[in-house]
């Protein structure tokens, strides 16, 4: 794991490490949807899981700051990731409903996980910490319903 029990800020940097674990296996998964997927909905979704990856892309380089900011080591490898990982790796070739699915409720996965770093910054008035989780939270939602609207 990223942080030693005895490091000061471990009860942030373990759900931020979580975080950016289960986003950084969303971002991968997405870009392989975004590659992989067909069907009459490949344009639409297509350009949906784009922006939802680059989104992802960008948010994971935050997290990771956010934890060397607190003066720990980020997780970095596929490895690390796979263990803290509240979101599985893709396997197979689902279908297009499948991915849609699929990206919805591992969306609701990193909101949890977001959620989780807000519940332990707020006791330790990390504020920067707790802001973080918050506009996760909010861009993990957005995208999970944009997923679902999608299945209706």
């Amino acid at each position: 794991m990223a942080t030693e029990k005895k490091h000061p800020n471990g009860a942030v940097i373990e759900p931020l490490s979580v975080l950016l674990a289960s986003s950084y296996t969303l971002y991968l998964k997405t870009q392989n949807y975004h590659w992989n997927v067909t069907g009459p909905m490949f344009t639409t979704l297509h350009t949906l899981f784009e922006s939802q990856y680059t989104e992802l892309a960008a948010a994971v380089d935050e997290i990771a700051e956010r934890i060397r900011a607190l003066d720990a080591y980020a997780p970095g490898s596929l490895a690390e990731f796979s263990k803290l990982s509240l979101v599985k790796e893709a396997t197979g070739r689902p279908s297009a409903k499948e991915m849609i699915r699929t990206l919805a409720e591992d969306q609701e996965k990193v909101a949890k996980a977001a959620y989780a770093v807000i519940a332990a910054a707020e006791p330790k008035k990390d504020q920067a910490s707790a802001d973080l989780g918050t506009r996760r939270v909010d861009v993990h939602e957005k995208h999970s319903w944009m997923l679902r609207s999608h299945l209706e």
